[in-house]
């Protein structure tokens, strides 16, 4: 029987061949916080539409911090949730000026991945799958981020048990998945989900992951 760490090394080498290696492009961590929190419970289009919004709007984040919160609200509409969101953002915002006495998360970098994990964690709105986001694609630092995508293919394939949390299931493939290999696992799952590991209806025969696949091997249920 193949073993879950041989059978991640085999996830990641088919994935890279369908859809590449993916390389870190630097971007702003603040960026990254407030378009995560932006894309919860809602689509990519909805998320970056109502980011572009914002940016618009507040040419800088020290301006979208002295905004009313019922403005920043109309701004993220397009995004939904937008009256939980935007007390959330601006409480964030709050608290990363009064730590670094400038709208700049940079001051992560100089910190410990824990350190890092911790400070975002304290954030309103901030889970495990945020914090990843940023100390990955922000500081290049080694944890992976855990979305619906990356959960329900990961589960499917066996690689984290069936009833994990979403921590739980970071957790799993943070210490099964070369860390070397979290940005290519993480959007390279994603790609999948969307394309072939569909929520509803999967295109099982069209996947080339199906022999090592739980879901597709024994009929497991999701």
């Amino acid at each position: 029987m193949q073993g879950l760490e041989e059978k991640v090394l085999d996830c990641i080498g088919i994935l890279e061949r369908i859809y590449g290696h993916p390389v870190l492009e630097g971007r702003d961590p603040l960026d990254l916080l407030v378009i995560t929190i932006l894309s919860q419970n809602t689509s990519d289009t909805n998320s970056e539409r109502a980011f572009a919004a914002l940016k618009e709007a507040y040419p800088d984040y020290g301006r979208m911090l002295l905004a009313p919160t019922k403005e920043v609200a109309s701004q993220i509409r397009p995004g939904g949730l937008s009256k939980i969101k935007a007390p959330r953002i601006k409480e964030g915002l709050a608290r990363v000026l009064e730590r670094a006495g400038s709208m700049d998360l940079g001051f992560l970098g100089d910190m410990s991945l824990e350190e890092g994990r911790e400070f975002l964690l304290s954030l309103p709105g901030v889970g495990p799958k945020t914090a990843a986001v940023v100390l990955l694609f922000g500081f290049g630092l080694p944890t992976m981020p855990v979305d619906t995508h990356v959960h329900r293919v990961a589960s499917r394939l066996g690689l984290v048990p069936q009833k994990a949390s979403i921590e739980r299931a970071q957790e799993v493939l943070e210490g099964v998945v070369p860390p070397d290999k979290y940005l290519s696992m993480h959007l390279n799952l994603i790609k999948h989900g969307r394309a072939v590991c569909r929520a509803r209806s999967p295109l099982c025969s069209a996947c080339a992951l199906d022999e090592i696949c739980n879901f597709r091997q024994h009929g497991q249920k999701d």
